[in-house]
């Protein structure tokens, strides 16, 4: 089997273009390995948002088993005929089902990677591809990890937002918003040529941050923008989450915390699976710089605004809301 075409990326020789495909990889370097539990945790976790704009979580209070079996329904989907998957299609328009990642329409090539995404129940989607009722343990583990996913994801608002400059009414106001979630499920297939193939290409999320159980197997890279800037592998560990900025809490931190970007790259021999929670405000919520200690970096948005802003403009969206 060889790369077709479609997929095939040309290679960059500018090792600092974030968007680009090449880059130096900096295998020992770390991304910041935070224990829930330690006493210091919220100072940790700040840091690590400052410098990186992301962390690993450990002690996170997510059964390992239960997140061993929502990756186990992620390949047992994954491992459909494409024709059955193809049934739970995403719409145009839509923002569940089967297809391929959102961040595709910004680049002339495709990336080896399938995506399901979950928002609330899945029943409706996981219906068209088991019509025979042969969805519910898929739809009842999904569902309890979202639950799981947003109790952790409100624990580390709180301590993020106390980290910043703000009053007790503003942090009030973010978190008793009513919070979004999504889940997306995605795949990686075995690739015949990993070095001109990108799972996917470079990117910042949109979210307040994203939660990602990654298999066991490399492939997630964060870029480093201090000091040589290269990408760092994020080595795979049962008993870690990832946890990455996104573009709203970047905002909401006046450019405090860095909004990580990061990329997936594929394997020759193995194919790699990963669940990501994207936890977010509702669209009508008014984005603006919160810690104010120096002049605000960005305008006031509603999430709805910036969404529509970063569907046109991708990488620029934030330098269009910078004052």
């Amino acid at each position: 089997m060889t790369l077709p075409d479609s997929h095939a990326w040309s290679l960059s020789n500018d090792d600092i273009d974030y968007f680009s495909f090449n880059g130096e990889v900096g295998s020992s370097m770390t991304i910041p390995i935070i224990d829930l539990m330690d006493p210091n945790a919220m100072e940790l976790i700040g840091h690590a948002c400052e410098e990186w704009g992301a962390f690993q979580l450990k002690n996170h209070g997510i059964p390992l088993s239960l997140i061993e079996e929502v990756e186990e329904e992620a390949k047992s989907l994954f491992a459909l005929p494409t024709e059955q998957k193809l049934k739970a299609l995403r719409s145009p328009s839509g923002a569940t089902g089967y297809g391929r990642a959102r961040i595709s329409q910004f680049f002339p090539k495709s990336m080896w990677h399938e995506g399901f995404t979950i928002m609330g129940s899945p029943y409706e989607n996981a219906k068209k591809i088991w019509p025979n009722d042969d969805c519910a343990r898929f739809c009842d583990l999904m569902e309890k990890y979202q639950k799981q996913m947003r109790a952790l994801s409100e624990q580390l608002t709180k301590m993020m937002l106390n980290l910043l400059d703000i009053s007790e009414e503003e942090l009030k106001s973010v978190v008793s918003s009513n919070m979004c979630g999504a889940l997306q499920l995605n795949f990686y297939p075995k690739c015949p040529e990993p070095k001109r193939a990108m799972g996917l290409a470079p990117h910042t999320d949109t979210s307040l941050f994203t939660i990602l159980h990654q298999s066991q197997t490399t492939g997630l890279q964060i870029f480093n923008e201090q000091g040589i800037k290269r990408w760092v592998p994020v080595h795979p560990n049962p008993n870690l989450l990832v946890v990455n900025i996104g573009d709203i809490f970047h905002i909401i931190s006046n450019a405090r915390f860095r909004c990580a970007l990061h990329r997936v790259t594929v394997n020759k021999t193995k194919k790699r699976y990963s669940v990501a929670y994207f936890y977010c405000p509702p669209v009508d919520y008014v984005v603006s710089p919160l810690d104010l200690n120096s002049v605000a970096r960005f305008r006031a948005v509603t999430v709805k605004e910036y969404i529509g802003i970063k569907a046109k403009n991708f990488g620029q969206a934030l330098s269009l809301i910078s004052t």
